[in-house]
């Protein structure tokens, strides 16, 4: 019901948007009268400001000096490559399914384009795959981070930011436990919850003080008509919007006030990257219910992983069995999601990898977004990775006797892929 009241308000909005947007044009039109008298520019400003409180803001693009491609695809999620196949490292991105769409990493992207083969997944909305497409929980994912590392293998790189550093190194586990070929060659963890129990913060607290059943009454909620995905149970992403806000809510309530002051001044350069910032920050997407609460409960309130007992498709996530895959661990000394030493935790619990496979490193000064996008990232993070990936870029030994497991994939598979282009791994 509250989705359904949520797109009916939207639907009885638009007649006012669109009124706003009328009297935007009239008084900032310099052929209208209107647009001289002492009060136009504040009128435009508030008539933009409404208009933008009140929408639904679309799926933004990339939007990078560089060509895309589709070279995998399933119905949760899809990857996008960049620039043509070069020789270049392949550092395969994966972004988190938190919320925002894959473009929030477009920085992140951007600074690996001349050094690197870079691709991305871009996750799907909820909302907008049907429900013949199934499910799509914490297993799910996983399974498609291993369906990943085998398409675009077997000389990956991969950098899990946030949320996805969880299913991605028990993907990694996975395929080690099994000797498979097509382990990645090193794996770069950003700010991921790896063991929310080390200096937590607010939002890991939240779980713990809540509990399951109380996520599962009060955020998760079916998809109304007449969204493609009309029936399916979803976490919806204004939901999720509002949580964000409510985190740092003085912040955003003065950032639209200087807008609207900007826009009184005439200082376009400045409402130019409010509007960039916001276009990017307000687009949200819908999360599946099972894949959600999976994620709250194992990973937040149950902290399997650490604990040694979580498990994908009844089979033991053993992070001691990672001894090929090299890890880095990145965190931020000031992030306030996910707190110092929570994805260090990593590096300590995979014992069986040579501490010359494992690198750290701590960013002063830097907030959660700050570890992956901003002047800082590019200028003091990005090298640190760029270097451990160099330095990690040597033909993984392929562990495996006669009686070895190899997975999906034989030996043979692998070289073939070693040289192919990944528009032809479609799954």
């Amino acid at each position: 019901m509250l989705y359904l009241m949520r797109d009916a308000c939207d639907l009885m909005l638009s007649p006012a948007r669109m009124a706003a947007g009328v009297a935007k044009t009239a008084y900032q039109n310099p052929f209208s009268p209107l647009a001289y008298t002492p009060s136009s520019r504040a009128i435009v400003a508030s008539c933009e400001l409404f208009e933008r409180g009140t929408r639904s803001y679309a799926k933004p693009s990339f939007g990078l000096p560089t060509s895309e491609r589709v070279v995998w695809q399933r119905p949760f999620c899809r990857v996008i490559a960049f620039g043509e196949p070069s020789a270049k490292p392949k550092l395969l991105l994966v972004a988190p399914l938190s919320g925002h769409y894959a473009t929030l990493l477009r920085g992140t992207v951007a600074a690996f384009l001349d050094t690197h083969q870079v691709f991305i997944t871009d996750w799907a909305d909820a909302k907008e795959v049907s429900l013949s497409a199934g499910r799509f929980d914490l297993d799910d994912y996983i399974d498609y981070c291993m369906a990943l590392f085998e398409a675009l293998g077997p000389d990956l790189h991969v950098m899990a930011v946030c949320q996805p550093s969880v299913p991605v190194l028990a993907a990694i586990a996975r395929m080690e436990a099994e000797d498979h070929p097509l382990v990645p060659r090193s794996a770069v963890l950003v700010g991921g919850p790896i063991d929310t129990r080390r200096s937590p913060t607010a939002v890991n607290r939240l779980p713990q003080e809540r509990k399951i059943g109380w996520f599962e009454q009060n955020c998760i909620h079916p998809v109304p008509w007449p969204h493609p995905g009309y029936g399916r149970r979803v976490y919806p992403g204004f939901l999720q919007l509002a949580g964000f806000i409510s985190m740092n809510l003085d912040r955003h309530q003065t950032a639209h006030w200087d807008m609207f002051n900007h826009l009184v001044q005439g200082d376009g350069d400045s409402a130019a990257k409010h509007r960039e910032f916001y276009d990017e920050y307000l687009a949200v997407m819908d999360l599946t219910a099972e894949y959600y609460l999976q994620t709250v409960e194992r990973v937040f309130i149950e902290h399997q992983l650490p604990r040694g007992v979580m498990r994908h498709r009844s089979k033991p996530v053993d992070l001691t069995a990672i001894r090929r895959c090299a890890l880095m661990a990145i965190e931020g000394e000031k992030d306030d999601i996910t707190g110092i030493g929570q994805t260090r935790a990593a590096l300590d619990l995979t014992t069986s990898l040579p501490a010359e496979k494992k690198a750290y490193h701590l960013q002063m000064g830097a907030g959660h977004y700050g570890i992956f996008n901003g002047s800082r990232f590019r200028a003091e993070i990005v090298p640190e990775i760029a270097a451990f990936i160099e330095a990690h870029v040597d033909t993984i030994e392929v562990l495996a006797g006669p009686d070895a497991h190899l997975g999906p994939m034989s030996i043979a598979n692998a070289a073939s892929l070693s040289n192919a282009e990944p528009a032809a791994l479609h799954a």
